[in-house]
């Protein structure tokens, strides 16, 4: 249990929203959960679950669902922002229609990864254009998957700021018996590891679905991580960060189970004779390595970044070449020395 409750308000009611919220609610918070979609929580408040997503994990009673915003934060100390990367700013725009009123906030952080799709910005420099740079920011991330959190399952996280206070904070919000959280300060690469797993996550499920084995799926794997830590480093992360929960961990974790639904995207994507759009109709959840591969192209063009596995990503969500052609090309770049290049 916690050495202390908190009253912490958790925007966003998606599978990773509401589990967090179970989860913050089971160690012994006050969790008030909101999503934008009235009726939506309404049904969520009366099955006192989310059958949508996480079927049979029954809400605490602790957690309370909340149809209005206004309600959601009332007398809160913490907000915690589960939402698309897509709608991020979108979502920090309405709360921060409220902030006059818990202008005070001690405590703010967001569990969304990825890319702003139009600007390519990473998510803590638009917390800081629509909150002010005195807002307390912290990211939240590493290998998890909302239906092993709901169930109680072992995790380990990260939580990264540039206030040493902020990180801890919600480290010992989270901590549980089951549940370990580590602090850090690389925002940067926190956030990168968070969004290019999600990229390396089709390439593998495609490269599985075209039954290339596991020799290719390791070597994607590691050769994703290389791509990642180029990124990192030339955006001002530390090279580091990928190697830990949010850099490898993340990304071995998408990549290998098919909890993932960016693995499962390219794995359909490669057995798959319809196009992009109707995979993620029948995927029926945001994928967002669609969304990330294409912010990450726009950088490495103007980063002059070699990612050819992000490249050939990017062909097949924009459905310029087929799935094998993709595997095609990557075979066909000339073979150079191993050593990392940043």
């Amino acid at each position: 249990m916690a050495r202390q409750s908190v009253k912490v308000a958790v925007i966003g009611a998606g599978a990773w929203g509401t589990a967090l919220a179970v989860h913050l609610a089971r160690v012994g918070h006050e969790v008030r959960l909101w999503g934008h979609r009235p009726e939506a929580m309404r049904t969520l408040d009366q099955a006192r679950q989310n059958q949508r997503y996480l079927p049979g994990i029954a809400f605490p009673d602790t957690l309370k669902v909340e149809v209005e915003l206004a309600e959601a934060l009332q007398g809160v100390s913490a907000v915690l922002v589960v939402v698309p990367s897509h709608v991020f700013r979108s979502q920090l725009r309405q709360l921060r229609g409220f902030w006059q009123d818990f202008y005070a906030l001690p405590h703010f952080a967001w569990a969304t990864k990825g890319f702003e799709p139009d600007s390519q910005l990473l998510l803590h420099k638009v917390a800081r254009q629509e909150l002010g740079e005195s807002a307390s920011m912290t990211v939240l991330s590493g290998p998890t998957f909302a239906a092993e959190v709901a169930k109680g399952l072992p995790t380990a996280m990260v939580s990264a700021s540039k206030n040493s206070h902020e990180a801890e904070f919600w480290a010992q919000l989270f901590h549980h018996d089951r549940f370990r959280m580590y602090t850090q300060d690389d925002m940067v690469g926190v956030e990168i590891g968070g969004a290019y797993k999600n990229i390396m996550a089709i390439a593998t499920g495609v490269s599985d679905g075209l039954g290339l084995g596991a020799n290719a799926r390791a070597a994607l794997i590691s050769r994703g991580m290389a791509e990642m830590m180029r990124l990192s480093h030339a955006l001002g992360g530390q090279s580091e960060t990928m190697m830990g929960l949010a850099g490898l961990g993340d990304l071995v974790l998408t990549c290998t189970d098919d909890l993932s639904r960016n693995r499962r995207f390219g794995y359909k994507l490669a057995k798959a004779e319809s196009g992009v759009d109707r995979v993620i109709a029948e995927i029926g959840q945001v994928v967002e390595g669609v969304k990330a591969v294409q912010a990450v192209k726009m950088l490495a063009e103007e980063l002059k970044l070699d990612l050819p596995i992000m490249e050939q990503v990017h062909a097949l969500v924009t459905e310029s070449i087929r799935p094998l052609h993709a595997v095609d090309a990557l075979l066909a770049r000339s073979g150079k020395a191993e050593a990392l290049q940043l």
